[in-house]
């Protein structure tokens, strides 16, 4: 009966341990290889066009590659959310108030690129 509990109690760790290891963009939780990806989301007045860097897993790095977002409202909230979703490693984050189709536009744009690669 030990052997039994000690064999479940290692498969719940590394179970817990493989969940840490994977990324969770727009609610799904994926692992996502290294490298760079380019993704579009529609903003408030426009496209919103991004490529992301993944390495170990993590996204180190987002640039916006073309945005035709107002740049003291939308703008302004892109860059909230490009430093909060590369702290976090999600885009499982809510939107800026004031700038909401922009700051959905963003996310959108990260996750089209990270989920469909």
């Amino acid at each position: 009966m030990k052997y039994v509990l000690f064999i479940v109690s290692i498969l719940v760790i590394f179970a817990g341990c493989a969940m840490l290891a994977a990324n969770s963009f727009g609610g799904n939780i994926v692992a996502v290889p290294d490298g760079v990806y380019e993704g579009v989301g529609a903003g408030y007045r426009g496209p919103i066009h991004v490529q992301v860097c993944i390495t170990g897993g993590n996204i180190i790095e987002i640039a916006v590659m073309d945005s035709t977002e107002d740049r003291f409202v939308g703008g302004e909230a892109i860059e909230e959310l490009l430093e909060l979703v590369i702290q976090y490693n999600t885009t499982d984050i809510d939107v800026i108030s004031g700038a909401t189709e922009s700051s959905k536009g963003f996310l959108e744009a990260v996750d089209n690129a990270i989920l469909n690669r």
